[in-house]
């Protein structure tokens, strides 16, 4: 349904605004709570090991729920999915904040990656409600900024909290801006009134047994890549972990398409131009994610960088593609969206062949052009990419359609820390420490790794051709012919 807020250009931009924030808030929870991990292995008495579950578990919560709270927000209301998250994800930042233990911890985690599930699922949905086809991809890509400022800004803020206090403030900060969050939200969101019997009405006939089956398959997913970055040793399970996740994943996608009220849409599932642009989507994030495991390897292990120097060349990619992104917005509304992606794409390819010149010996000068066209890459990409996404779909379906967006990068992003730890570290058995007497050996390696990137790349930007040659896609390439 389309909301009165969303009438007058102040409505909008207070509806960018909550959007943004959540946005915001939800990328520094991602992004600071890496640099956080060992001082909480520390003050829980975890090993490093079990401290990683941290992250994992709001990793995997996250990519198994978001479709379905996409759909959930087409059949009950985007703003109540959203709004509920909002609140869900503040609870889990108090009780990870607060936490005195590893089983409090990550129950905590769990609940806040429930939340951003919920935040994520629907933001690009409602956005598609409230705004036109003519300035829909200059909001995407304010939000798409707040994502990138979160992305950036969380490795220094959780420096720079844990140098003056506990690093639970990394969480407990969320506490505060998610109550004005919730307060905003209130105010520009308004909410349809349910009762649970609404709620379990609505919801009683959903397709339970297809997202079942897809947790399953995510999870097994997932183990299979946690034991093929500790090397070849186990690759008979690693190998049945694959193949079973990869079997109950697609078993679920069949199973959906054939359900009576499915997760997936089989109209979606029949759209091409939306398939398309969602594979993209991946492909693009995995390729992105392979530098951000692998430079700090090179940077840092390799290269004897201090964290603040390496931490500072690596916030290059990211601070780029926010220079990037509101004029790729503007561009993606007033031009040929498929061209843009295409230009994004290529930059992407040229950024992956400059990291496999990487020199042993450090030299800025060859190392940050291939981070700085990176960033530019991904800029250029995501937004008209985004905007192309959700503008082949119909109004009904933003909402799933938007979710299984953020499902393709979040899964994207996922794949590619896994596939970019694996491959190098394939290369380099009985090597438990990356270090500069290595030499060639590690080079070899990181140069191999980057050439499977740039090939995967390249793929995407066969694909993108392909497309444009085949035809355009319907309703958004030219918003303003």
């Amino acid at each position: 349904m389309t909301l009165m807020a969303a009438e007058t250009k102040q409505g909008q931009y207070q509806i960018v605004g909550v959007l943004g924030l959540f946005s915001l808030l939800t990328a520094l929870a991602g992004s600071s709570t890496n640099l956080a991990l060992p001082r909480i292995a520390i003050d829980l008495h975890v090993t490093s090991s079990t401290a990683t579950w941290i992250v994992q578990v709001a990793l995997i919560t996250t990519t198994i729920l978001l479709v379905m709270f996409g759909h959930l927000g087409d059949l009950l209301s985007k703003n109540f999915i959203f709004s509920a998250g909002g609140l869900l994800f503040t609870v889990g930042s108090l009780i990870t904040g607060v936490a005195f233990d590893i089983v409090t911890m990550l129950v905590g985690r769990f609940i806040q990656a429930i939340g951003a599930a919920m935040v994520m699922a629907n933001s690009m949905g409602i956005v598609t409600e409230h705004f036109a086809d003519s300035n829909r991809a200059e909001a995407l890509a304010a939000i798409g900024m707040f994502v990138s400022v979160g992305s950036i800004s969380g490795p220094a803020l959780g420096g720079l909290i844990m140098s003056f206090t506990s690093w639970r403030w990394i969480f407990l900060l969320n506490v505060p801006l998610g109550i004005l969050g919730a307060f905003l939200g209130a105010r520009v969101l308004p909410l349809p009134r349910y009762r649970w019997a609404d709620i379990k009405k609505a919801t009683a006939h959903a397709n339970w047994t297809g997202q079942n089956l897809f947790t399953a398959g995510i999870i097994l997913f997932f183990l299979s890549g946690s034991i093929f970055q500790n090397g070849l040793q186990r690759w008979v399970i690693g190998t049945l972990l694959l193949v079973s996740g990869v079997a109950l994943t697609a078993a679920a996608f069949i199973q959906d398409n054939h359900a009576a009220k499915p997760w997936f849409a089989p109209a979606l599932a029949r759209n091409h131009d939306f398939l398309l642009s969602v594979i993209l989507l991946g492909l693009a994030m995995l390729v992105n994610a392979v530098s951000n495991i692998l430079l700090p390897f090179y940077l840092q292990s390799f290269g004897r960088m201090t964290p603040l120097a390496s931490g500072l060349i690596m916030v290059l990619q990211d601070a780029t593609m926010l220079l990037i992104t509101p004029a790729a917005g503007w561009l993606a509304d007033h031009w040929d969206r498929m061209k843009l992606t295409m230009v994004g794409l290529a930059v992407l390819v040229i950024s992956q062949l400059g990291y496999i010149t990487f020199p042993a010996n450090m030299a800025l000068w060859r190392i940050i052009p291939p981070i700085v066209l990176n960033g530019i890459g991904m800029g250029l990409f995501l937004t008209p990419n985004n905007a192309i996404t959700m503008g082949v779909v119909p109004a009904t379906l933003t909402g799933v359609a938007g979710s299984f967006n953020s499902f393709a990068r979040t899964l994207g992003m996922t794949m590619g820390i896994s596939l970019g730890s694996a491959l190098l570290f394939i290369q380099l058995p009985g090597v438990g420490r990356i270090t500069p007497g290595l030499g060639m050996r590690f080079m070899q390696a990181f140069a191999t790794v980057f050439w499977v990137a740039a090939a995967i790349s390249f793929i995407a930007l066969i694909i993108v051709v392909w497309r444009g040659w085949r035809g355009p896609a319907k309703q958004s390439i030219t918003p303003h012919q």
